[in-house]
Protein backbone atom coordinates (compact mmCIF):
# COMPACT_ATOMS: atom_id res chain seq x y z
CA UNK A 1 0.00 0.00 0.00
CA UNK A 2 1.16 3.59 -0.89
CA UNK A 3 0.26 6.90 0.55
CA UNK A 4 0.02 10.05 -1.11
CA UNK A 5 -0.74 12.43 2.09
CA UNK A 6 -1.27 16.14 1.60
CA UNK A 7 -2.06 17.84 4.96
CA UNK A 8 -3.21 21.23 4.25
CA UNK A 9 -3.69 22.14 7.99
CA UNK A 10 -1.30 23.91 11.18
CA UNK A 11 -2.88 21.56 13.22
CA UNK A 12 0.25 19.09 14.80
CA UNK A 13 -0.89 16.03 17.39
CA UNK A 14 1.36 13.63 19.10
CA UNK A 15 1.05 10.66 16.80
CA UNK A 16 2.98 10.47 12.72
CA UNK A 17 -0.55 10.75 10.91
CA UNK A 18 1.21 9.00 7.74
CA UNK A 19 2.14 6.54 9.67
CA UNK A 20 -1.67 5.38 11.71
CA UNK A 21 -2.98 5.78 8.30
CA UNK A 22 -0.73 3.29 6.36
CA UNK A 23 -0.83 0.87 9.39
CA UNK A 24 -4.90 1.06 9.18
CA UNK A 25 -4.91 1.18 5.55
CA UNK A 26 -3.13 -1.83 5.37
CA UNK A 27 -4.60 -3.97 8.44
CA UNK A 28 -7.86 -2.98 6.33
CA UNK A 29 -6.45 -4.52 2.98
CA UNK A 30 -4.55 -7.25 5.09
CA UNK A 31 -8.36 -8.38 6.68
CA UNK A 32 -9.93 -8.65 3.24
CA UNK A 33 -7.37 -10.48 1.48
CA UNK A 34 -6.66 -7.88 -1.22
CA UNK A 35 -3.68 -8.99 -2.43
CA UNK A 36 -3.61 -5.73 -4.94
CA UNK A 37 -0.38 -3.41 -5.09
CA UNK A 38 -2.80 -0.65 -4.00
CA UNK A 39 -2.52 3.26 -3.62
CA UNK A 40 -4.73 5.72 -2.32
CA UNK A 41 -5.09 9.77 -1.46
CA UNK A 42 -5.56 10.85 1.97
CA UNK A 43 -6.25 14.82 2.84
CA UNK A 44 -6.43 16.07 6.00
CA UNK A 45 -8.16 19.92 6.09
CA UNK A 46 -9.85 21.31 8.94
CA UNK A 47 -13.89 21.67 8.78
CA UNK A 48 -14.08 24.66 6.43
CA UNK A 49 -11.82 22.98 3.45
CA UNK A 50 -14.06 19.51 4.47
CA UNK A 51 -17.05 21.46 3.90
CA UNK A 52 -16.17 23.00 0.76
CA UNK A 53 -15.50 19.94 -0.68
CA UNK A 54 -18.63 18.10 0.69
CA UNK A 55 -20.39 20.83 -0.95
CA UNK A 56 -18.36 20.66 -4.66
CA UNK A 57 -18.70 16.87 -4.43
CA UNK A 58 -21.70 15.77 -2.67
CA UNK A 59 -24.06 19.04 -2.97
CA UNK A 60 -24.62 18.83 1.28
CA UNK A 61 -23.42 22.50 2.71
CA UNK A 62 -22.21 21.18 5.84
CA UNK A 63 -18.67 19.84 7.51
CA UNK A 64 -18.41 16.54 7.71
CA UNK A 65 -15.74 14.11 9.39
CA UNK A 66 -14.44 12.09 6.80
CA UNK A 67 -15.31 11.99 2.72
CA UNK A 68 -14.28 8.66 0.68
CA UNK A 69 -13.72 8.62 -3.45
CA UNK A 70 -13.72 4.98 -4.27
CA UNK A 71 -11.95 4.63 -7.48
CA UNK A 72 -13.01 1.08 -7.87
CA UNK A 73 -16.30 -0.51 -8.30
CA UNK A 74 -17.40 -3.86 -6.56
CA UNK A 75 -19.25 -6.20 -7.54
CA UNK A 76 -19.29 -7.76 -3.61
CA UNK A 77 -17.76 -5.25 -1.14
CA UNK A 78 -14.56 -6.44 -0.38
CA UNK A 79 -14.19 -8.86 -3.79
CA UNK A 80 -10.85 -7.57 -5.53
CA UNK A 81 -11.72 -8.57 -8.97
CA UNK A 82 -10.78 -5.71 -11.08
CA UNK A 83 -12.24 -6.22 -15.02
CA UNK A 84 -12.30 -3.99 -17.36
CA UNK A 85 -9.37 -1.50 -18.86
CA UNK A 86 -6.40 -1.33 -16.41
CA UNK A 87 -5.87 1.88 -17.44
CA UNK A 88 -9.25 2.58 -15.54
CA UNK A 89 -8.06 1.90 -12.33
CA UNK A 90 -3.85 1.94 -12.74
CA UNK A 91 -1.64 4.95 -11.83
CA UNK A 92 0.81 4.79 -14.83
CA UNK A 93 3.07 5.82 -13.21
CA UNK A 94 3.05 3.43 -10.14
CA UNK A 95 1.41 1.06 -11.77
CA UNK A 96 -0.43 0.42 -8.32
CA UNK A 97 -4.40 0.11 -8.65
CA UNK A 98 -5.98 3.65 -7.78
CA UNK A 99 -8.12 2.82 -4.66
CA UNK A 100 -9.50 6.34 -4.68
CA UNK A 101 -9.05 9.12 -1.98
CA UNK A 102 -9.61 10.00 1.66
CA UNK A 103 -10.73 13.33 2.99
CA UNK A 104 -10.27 13.59 6.64
CA UNK A 105 -11.44 17.20 8.84
CA UNK A 106 -8.89 16.85 11.46
CA UNK A 107 -11.07 19.60 13.45
CA UNK A 108 -13.83 16.86 13.96
CA UNK A 109 -11.19 14.03 14.68
CA UNK A 110 -10.49 16.51 17.75
CA UNK A 111 -14.49 17.30 18.39
CA UNK A 112 -15.37 13.90 18.13
CA UNK A 113 -12.61 12.33 19.99
CA UNK A 114 -13.11 14.30 23.22
CA UNK A 115 -17.28 14.11 22.76
CA UNK A 116 -16.83 9.81 22.78
CA UNK A 117 -14.55 10.43 25.53
CA UNK A 118 -11.09 8.81 23.51
CA UNK A 119 -8.25 9.69 21.87
CA UNK A 120 -7.40 11.73 19.08
CA UNK A 121 -5.32 9.19 17.48
CA UNK A 122 -8.30 6.36 18.08
CA UNK A 123 -10.54 9.01 16.00
CA UNK A 124 -8.28 9.63 13.70
CA UNK A 125 -7.61 5.69 12.83
CA UNK A 126 -11.37 4.93 13.14
CA UNK A 127 -12.03 7.69 10.48
CA UNK A 128 -9.39 6.03 8.37
CA UNK A 129 -10.70 2.60 8.79
CA UNK A 130 -14.12 3.67 7.98
CA UNK A 131 -13.21 5.42 4.53
CA UNK A 132 -10.80 2.58 3.59
CA UNK A 133 -13.94 -0.29 3.81
CA UNK A 134 -15.61 2.45 1.67
CA UNK A 135 -12.75 2.58 -0.82
CA UNK A 136 -13.09 -1.21 -0.87
CA UNK A 137 -16.71 -1.64 -1.88
CA UNK A 138 -18.39 -1.49 1.70
CA UNK A 139 -20.98 0.94 2.35
CA UNK A 140 -24.00 1.41 5.62
CA UNK A 141 -26.92 2.31 4.02
CA UNK A 142 -28.89 -0.85 5.43
CA UNK A 143 -28.68 -1.90 9.62
CA UNK A 144 -27.04 -5.12 8.32
CA UNK A 145 -23.84 -3.16 5.89
CA UNK A 146 -23.49 -1.17 8.96
CA UNK A 147 -23.46 -3.23 11.35
CA UNK A 148 -21.18 -5.66 9.21
CA UNK A 149 -18.79 -2.23 9.02
CA UNK A 150 -18.51 -1.33 12.53
CA UNK A 151 -17.70 -4.88 12.98
CA UNK A 152 -14.78 -4.80 10.53
CA UNK A 153 -13.67 -0.93 11.79
CA UNK A 154 -13.52 -2.59 15.49
CA UNK A 155 -11.37 -5.97 14.17
CA UNK A 156 -9.23 -3.85 12.45
CA UNK A 157 -8.48 -1.26 15.07
CA UNK A 158 -8.37 -3.51 17.79
CA UNK A 159 -5.59 -5.81 15.81
CA UNK A 160 -3.27 -2.71 15.81
CA UNK A 161 -4.34 -1.97 19.33
CA UNK A 162 -6.29 1.09 18.79
CA UNK A 163 -9.16 1.31 21.60
CA UNK A 164 -11.60 2.76 23.12
CA UNK A 165 -9.64 2.25 26.21
CA UNK A 166 -6.60 3.99 25.16
CA UNK A 167 -8.51 7.35 26.84
CA UNK A 168 -8.38 5.60 29.99
CA UNK A 169 -4.63 6.31 30.37
CA UNK A 170 -5.38 9.77 29.37
CA UNK A 171 -8.17 10.13 31.99
CA UNK A 172 -5.61 8.78 34.69
CA UNK A 173 -2.85 11.98 33.77
CA UNK A 174 -0.86 9.30 31.44
CA UNK A 175 -0.24 10.04 27.49
CA UNK A 176 -1.11 7.20 25.43
CA UNK A 177 1.96 5.20 24.30
CA UNK A 178 1.34 5.95 20.68
CA UNK A 179 4.74 3.12 20.18
CA UNK A 180 2.53 0.82 21.77
CA UNK A 181 -0.16 0.62 18.91
CA UNK A 182 1.06 -2.35 16.75
CA UNK A 183 2.58 -0.44 13.99
CA UNK A 184 5.76 -1.58 11.96
CA UNK A 185 8.12 1.24 10.67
Amino acid sequence: MRLFLDNDTDVILDFDYEKIALAVADAVLNKLDCGLDTQAELLITDNDGIHDINRQMRGIDRPTDVLSFPNLEFDEAGSFTLQGDPADYMDPETGLVMLGSIVVSIDKVLSQAEEYGHTALREYAFLIAHSMLHLCGYDHMTDAEAHRMELLQEEILKGLGITRNMAANTANGVSPDVTAVNIKD
